[in-house]
């Protein structure tokens, strides 16, 4: 068990580091030191750094993926599976906000175009599902048509503008998104909100 082991411990520190400090900001040296793993460990398992950051980022798309391909063979309405991404997806972010915001900025900048060609061609597995669910929503009749692609930027951007800069909704108030009970509350709000906004506008109109 030892090796499976100090992968996950590899793994596991490295996604740490690279939240706190940024992929730039991270070494394979540090990597090894906070893991307890060499640097020859390193390489065997994952030849770089940059494999190390796509093994954490491929992991948690395609743990995501299979939440999203769950939801979609439920025997439920389109549109309850829109909600229950919604929620999902929602807590996902917010549950883990630092990642979140070093994945983003590394999507935004792209300054290693072959590991963002390879994270955007992972990323489009999830988008085609969500995708697949509302364009049969639309083929029902239960939902009315619109812009998919612009919908779905519409509830992403909105997690991620909450996620990255809170203030612009805790402005004025005690909450606090660092502290688990408040992420919690602003959680519920998120949720509540998109799943109203998103239910108004796919809604055909009687």
């Amino acid at each position: 068990m030892e090796k499976p082991d100090k992968k996950a411990n590899i793994l596991s520190a490295a996604e740490t580091l690279f939240s706190e400090l940024g992929y730039e900001g991270t070494s394979t040296r540090q990597i090894a030191k906070e893991s307890g793993a060499n640097m020859s460990m390193i390489n065997y398992y994952f030849g770089s750094k940059e494999g190390v950051f796509l093994e954490i980022m491929n992991q948690r798309l395609q743990e995501f993926n299979v939440q999203l391909t769950s939801i979609n063979e439920e025997r439920i309405s389109s549109m309850e599976k829109l909600m229950q991404i919604i929620e999902s997806y929602t807590r996902r972010i917010l549950n883990n906000i630092s990642f979140h915001k070093m994945m983003h900025r590394e999507l935004s900048l792209a300054q290693r175009p072959e590991m963002f060609c390879k994270l955007k061609d992972a990323m489009s597995l999830n988008l085609n599902v969500i995708e697949q669910i509302i364009n049969e929503g639309i083929a029902e009749g239960s939902f009315k048509p619109i812009d998919i692609r612009m919908l779905i930027a519409s509830i992403m951007g909105t997690i991620t503008n909450v996620a990255t800069m809170p203030s612009k909704i805790t402005r004025g108030s005690v909450l606090d998104i660092t502290i688990p009970e408040d992420r919690e509350v602003l959680t519920q709000r998120l949720i509540l909100h998109l799943k109203d906004l998103v239910t108004t506008y796919i809604t055909p109109q009687k």
